[in-house]
Order: C-alpha cells, then structure tokens, then sequence
C-alpha cells in the first residue's frame, strides 16, 4: 500500500454523554473509544496518526499521547472540513490520507484497508452503508449512471434526499497531495455555516477525480457512541464480537452474552468459563483451565488444569498473579498482585493472598490472610489464620519452610520464620522464630472457675 496518513477526529463535546469527561475516553471493552480507533490506525500501518482535539483537549493529549502519534487542536470548531484542515501541515504531499473518527470504534482493519487500497492513491474512496433509515446522516448522491456525484448534510438536504437510504459514514480516504488543495478551497456557504469535509467530493468531481464508494461487513463498524445507551449498545456487540471468536478456537463459554473480556485474553485447548465472568489486562489460561461463575480476573496467568471456583476475585495489577498447574482456587477468594501459587496449591473460601509465593501443595481452605509470605511445600494453613505483615510504617516478610503446620486462628507477626516441619498450635500468635521440627504455642493459660453465675438484668423500677 501507499504511505498513509490517518487523521482522528476527535474534537467533539459528547453533549448527550452527560459528562465531565470528553466523549473519545468514555470506554468501551475496557478501552478508551479513541484507543480503539489508534488501533485500528496502527494495524492498517500508519505512517503518521494525527489526532484533532478540541473539548477536553489535555485530557484526550494525554491519554493518547504514544509514539508516532502527533494532537493538533481544532479551536474554535467550525465543522469536520474544518478540523482536517488543523492537520494538513502534519500531512505528506505524497500517499493517501484516512480519516476516521474517535468515537466510531468498532472499525475493523480490514474495512480501512480496503478503502485505502481502493482510493489507491489516486481516488477518492468513501466508506458508505444503506440502512433502512438514514436520518442524520450525509446522504450520497448518484448520477442515472451511479457514479457519485457528491453528499448532501441532512440538515441542507431536500425532502427527496433525505429518501436516500445510502449515507456516509464519516470516514474516507483520499490522495493526500488533492486532499489538502480541496481543503484549500472549502467554504461555510451553508445553513449551519461550517465548513463541512463532504464538500470534497463535488470538488473531486468537478476535477475530474473519480469517487468510489467501499462498504463495512456490519453497521456496528461505522456506529458512533453519543449517548450513554449507544455506548451500552456497542458493549454488546464488542463483547459478542470477542465471545464468538473466543468459541471459534475452542473456547466453552456457558452464555456467550455473559462475557466481558476488557483487555487480552489468551486461552488454551479445552478451556471453560462459566456465566458473569469479566477479564481484564492481560489473562492467560493453560489448558483445560476451568473458570467458575461471577469470577473478575484481571492481569493473571493461570497453568493448565487449575480450577477457579465461582465468584473469585483476582487482580494481578502491575505485579502479576501466577496460578499454578492443578491449583483450585475459591469460591469466594481474592488473589491480590504478587500471589504466586505452584502446582497444587489449594485457596479456599474466604482467603486472601497478597505478594506472597506458595510452593506446590500447600493449603489455606478457610478464612485466611497471607501477605509478604514465602510458604512451602505441602503447608497446612489453618482457618482464620493471618500474617500480621504491617507495623503501621513498613511491611515484612514471613517465612514458612517445608511441611509445616499452622493451627486455627493463628497470628505470625512478621518478620518471623517458622522452621520446617513444625507445628504451631491453634489460637498463638507468635512472634519469634521457630525451630524445624518442634511445636510452638503461645496463648493464655485455660482457667476455669467452678459454678460461676452469669450476670441477671436488674427488674425495671
């Protein structure tokens, strides 16, 4: 393909959002809008991606700002021809220019190629669906041999072209060195008095360009987010999107339209996901890996064979959360960033795990804290149980070698180490290290008082 420029227009308010925040970084599969559409940018190969910003144009700077990205500002806004025109000095003289828009971000790759390679450097390409009803939308206009002529706003069009069903999406493809002459040439001779990007294609014509028209596979391709319902909409149709492709590599999804995938999910052969489950970051999951309902897992690698019961909660952050092969993990457990866990490891009900590493076979079925913890193989981690980690100022690190046992209700205030093969007795709380092999217990010595009488309540009055 030709060298190309991608132009985002992403300058608009989002009135009907109903909110603080510019409507291009509302987000939708866990993204941005906008990051959406820079990823498109970046499959079709972009030369050079240039973002128009206007409303909340710091914020939109910011959260798009990457390498091989450059913002210009469209201040005031005065139509979409006005806003290309802020990047021509950003435009080669050479290639094809693509423009799309920020908060269409459904577009796939696939359809902007094709409207490059079908502007190819030498016309001017228009991505055009036919709906049933096209109100709102620039109409297309043919002539009785069905060459496009040009597009008529809707607000400047007549009653007999508001019948025209074919409309245009908003996003072209056009020789840049023609591009940027056309916009040269723009005027706002116009009801609304805006200088209106469509005006390009009657200018193609009158130079004797030729204008084509290509199609996207589907209507959510070119469907914009300007309302909290349409963004809900889209949702769906994003997550369907990645369901189906997730089922067509193997995948059992229990509901496909209880999915929500808001990041990178890798999986294996043979993997399950029960209904409500939400991923986020970047999830893997081995073969074989069974994912129990209403689980949140974010930022994990979970081994082949490991079974996450339902309405478990993992979230590795920037640190990570590693699942080994054959853990069973839940219901009801929360892995935070740093939870290693090797093959075997059993976390049950009610645990949590933080920054802490577990050799293969060691368990904590019940009601349990580990934090800043390296433990052992084969350790039993009794209910209720907690690494006391933090002394109001710092955190340190507790140390359970091989084999050991650690009783009911038991407290380790850190730093401590409690030798392998020990025993520590329910109920202590210990706060100095232990030997290999011995039995710790530190609690209150058991007193009881013979024929003690409970208090009674005074009689009223």
């Amino acid at each position: 393909m030709a060298e190309v420029d991608v132009v985002i227009m992403a300058a608009g308010k989002g009135t009907r959002m109903k909110s603080k925040l510019p409507k291009v970084l509302h987000r939708l599969g866990g993204r941005a809008l906008l990051a959406h559409v820079v990823h498109t940018a970046q499959q079709v190969g972009a030369t050079r991606t240039i973002i128009v910003t206007g409303h909340g144009a710091p914020l939109v700077e910011a959260a798009a700002a990457a390498p091989g990205i450059s913002f210009v500002r469209q201040e005031p806004q005065l139509g979409t021809g006005h806003a290309v025109q802020q990047a021509v000095p950003h435009l080669s003289g050479e290639g094809v220019t693509l423009i799309l828009n920020g908060d269409v971000p459904l577009i796939q790759a696939r359809t902007a190629r094709e409207l490059v390679m079908a502007c190819g450097g030498q016309r001017l390409a228009l991505l055009t669906l036919s709906v049933a009803d096209a109100s709102g939308y620039g109409r297309i206009l043919r002539d009785e041999a069905g060459a496009v002529t040009g597009i008529v706003e809707h607000k400047d069009a007549t009653p007999a072209q508001r019948e025209i069903r074919e409309f245009y999406t908003g996003v072209m493809a056009a020789p840049s060195g023609l591009l940027k002459a056309w916009l040269a040439r723009l005027t706002n001779n116009n009801s609304q008095g805006e200088y209106y990007l469509t005006d390009v294609v009657a200018m193609a014509v009158a130079d004797g360009v030729a204008v084509v028209a290509a199609h996207p596979q589907s209507e959510a391709e070119v469907t914009g987010v300007n309302s909290p319902l349409q963004l809900a909409e889209l949702e769906r149709v994003f997550q369907m999107r990645q369901a189906r492709q997730l089922m067509v590599h193997g995948v059992r999804l229990a509901d496909p339209a209880r999915l929500d995938v808001r990041g990178e999910l890798l999986c294996g052969s043979d993997v399950e996901i029960d209904v409500n489950c939400i991923f986020e970051g970047r999830v893997t999951l081995g073969d074989g890996v069974r994912i129990g309902a209403n689980c949140a897992i974010a930022n994990a690698a979970i081994a082949a064979g490991a079974v996450i019961h339902p309405f478990t909660h993992i979230d590795g952050e920037a640190l990570g959360v590693q699942v080994g092969e054959g853990a069973l993990v839940g219901p009801f457990a929360r892995l935070r960033p740093g939870a290693q866990l090797g093959a075997e490891v059993h976390i049950g009900n009610f645990v949590e795990v933080k920054n802490s590493t577990l050799a293969r076979g060691a368990k904590a079925n019940h009601l349990a804290y580990l934090g800043d913890a390296t433990v052992g193989e084969r350790v039993n981690y009794g209910a209720g149980s907690i690494t006391a980690n933090y002394d109001g100022a710092n955190k340190h690190k507790t140390v359970i070698e091989d084999d050991v046992h650690i009783g009911s209700n038991t407290v380790l205030v850190a730093p401590v180490t409690i030798g392998k093969g020990s025993t520590v007795g329910g109920g202590s709380t210990i706060t100095k290290d232990t030997a290999a092999g011995s039995l710790a217990v530190a609690r209150g010595k058991q007193v009881t008082i013979a024929n003690w009488q409970r208090p009674v309540k005074k009689p009223k009055g």
